[in-house]
């Protein structure tokens, strides 16, 4: 898959590892045209838009910018932050860092990376195989867990007339085909 990795310095394309075989293409993050709605097409946003556009609070976006996670926000005239859909692109990379689990302090080391430019590719691909790794594990884990969701449920279904559904039919209804 490719991900195009925004700041206010560079926009870059940088492949991610994958597993062997071709698997369908997800959802683009941080892509131009990427799945934010932009409020009536502008391409400036005050913080509560982008509040409202994101989830995240007021002082949660200042706190990405203190910290380093978000690049430079531009300021109006007045001094207030104008965010931008690059902005706003980043913003969705960096939810969905925080789903796969990656610390606070790797994602500002992963935001360094990208501002310091493509020399850092091999620094930023180690970063998002461990990331992948360990997400993995976590999917692994909850996968045990599902299959004793599964038992306990069916045993409760044999013990309850059978009326409900299999728990291993529903559960193969509802998963994502595997390669």
């Amino acid at each position: 898959m490719t991900v195009t990795e925004t700041t206010a310095n560079e926009t870059t394309a940088t492949e991610s590892p994958r597993a062997a075989g071709p698997a369908p293409r997800p959802a683009p993050c941080a892509e131009p045209g990427g799945r934010h709605p932009r409020p009536d097409g502008q391409d400036r946003y005050t913080i509560s838009e982008v509040a409202a556009t994101t989830g995240l609070s007021a002082h949660t976006l200042r706190w990405y910018e203190r910290i380093g996670l978000m690049p430079h926000v531009d300021r109006s005239h007045t001094g207030q932050r104008r965010f931008s859909n690059r902005d706003l692109d980043w913003l969705d990379l960096v939810g969905k860092l925080r789903r796969t689990g990656m610390t606070v302090a790797d994602m500002v080391r992963y935001a360094e990376l990208v501002r310091e430019g493509e020399r850092t590719f091999p620094e930023r691909q180690a970063l998002l195989e461990e990331t992948r790794r360990d997400v993995l594990e976590r999917i692994a884990e909850l996968r045990d867990t599902l299959e004793v969701l599964d038992y306990k449920i069916d045993h409760y279904s044999r013990k309850t007339g059978g009326d409900l559904p299999s728990a291993a039919r529903a559960a193969a209804a509802h998963a994502p085909a595997t390669a």
